[in-house]
């Protein structure tokens, strides 16, 4: 087996982030609460896509890429966070957003323009048109370019996350369960990978903030991020469970996602997004509200970011 080192990467990030224990939530749900805080990760606002580009933009960089093409929707916190990686690489990025959600000039948008980052909307809701376009471009332009996918969600991608499994490893407290959101699949897949190397007994639970076949997706991408690190072992699906915590659709708050991102910031003073981890947080309470944990359980909420879009809703 290859060791994660053995894959390239560059340094974008500031790792590890850290583990904290929420106090408050601990008392309200009878139960041992601990959050990730992948919100600090260090590069533009944070977010848990950082892990995954220093992988994609090492390859990039390798390829000789001046132009990285990437996708999202409007907000995409992945967009904004490959626009902050390519400047500090000194690339040249340009998005390809899905005319969905917020558009004008708020949350992740403003980001963007603040980087000078080119940005082009294309009414589609499918992503296949725009890689396309991305190619269509990318010959226009002339030069060495490199197409990143939906939310850095490949199997080069994933090893992010399983590198973040093993980081959570070398923190010193096993957890029982361990959440995330999932949005595009990679995140889950590389927790679920890791914590089948890294973290025995620990159950990894997706809380899905979209209606794509996760199950599949999550199960290719640990399949593949596997395979690019030689790592032998049996991958089933049973790796991970997954709650449907999507409400009204991708990228439009739920009302159990609201409240769950308001006592997030009113017991602990930490701010949640409404697209992704506010949804996620609300799986967590849901399932405590259905007695899931018992008082010694030890829970860890991956905290992914999503700052940026915070700011754009209404």
């Amino acid at each position: 087996m290859k060791t994660l080192e053995d894959i390239e990467r560059v340094s974008l990030g500031i790792f590890p982030t850290p583990v904290q224990r929420l106090e408050n939530i601990s008392r309200l749900l009878h139960t041992q609460v601990y959050i990730k805080r992948d919100d600090l990760t260090g590069l533009g606002l944070g977010g848990n896509k950082v892990r995954k580009l220093e992988y994609l933009m090492a390859q990039a960089r390798r390829q000789g890429a001046e132009v990285v093409f990437t996708t999202g929707g409007a907000q995409s916190n992945h967009a904004m966070l490959t626009a902050a990686a390519a400047c500090r690489l000194g690339m040249r990025a340009v998005l390809i957003l899905k005319k969905r959600g917020v558009t004008a000039c708020a949350g992740n948008q403003l980001l963007e323009k603040l980087m000078g980052t080119e940005v082009i909307f294309m009414d589609t809701d499918d992503y296949e048109d725009i890689y396309a376009e991305m190619d269509r471009m990318g010959r226009a332009m002339g030069v060495p370019y490199y197409k990143i996918p939906c939310g850095g969600s490949n199997a080069l991608g994933t090893l992010g996350y399983v590198r973040c499994a093993r980081e959570i490893s070398e923190q010193g407290l096993p957890f029982d369960h361990l959440f995330c959101a999932a949005g595009s699949g990679g995140t889950l897949a590389g927790l679920a990978l890791g914590a089948r190397l890294f973290l025995p007994g620990t159950k990894v639970h997706g809380m899905m903030v979209d209606t794509d076949p996760f199950e599949t997706i999550t199960l290719r991408l640990m399949r593949e991020a596997a395979e690019l690190i030689q790592a032998d072992v049996p991958l089933t699906g049973r790796e991970f469970d997954l709650l449907d915590m999507c409400g009204p659709g991708y990228a439009i708050p739920s009302e159990e996602g609201t409240a769950a991102l308001s006592l997030m910031a009113e017991k602990e003073g930490l701010f949640l997004d409404p697209v992704y981890t506010g949804k996620a947080f609300a799986g967590i309470l849901r399932m405590a509200a259905e007695h899931a944990f018992a008082p010694e359980d030890r829970v860890l909420f991956v905290h992914t970011g999503g700052a940026g879009g915070l700011f754009a809703v209404k």
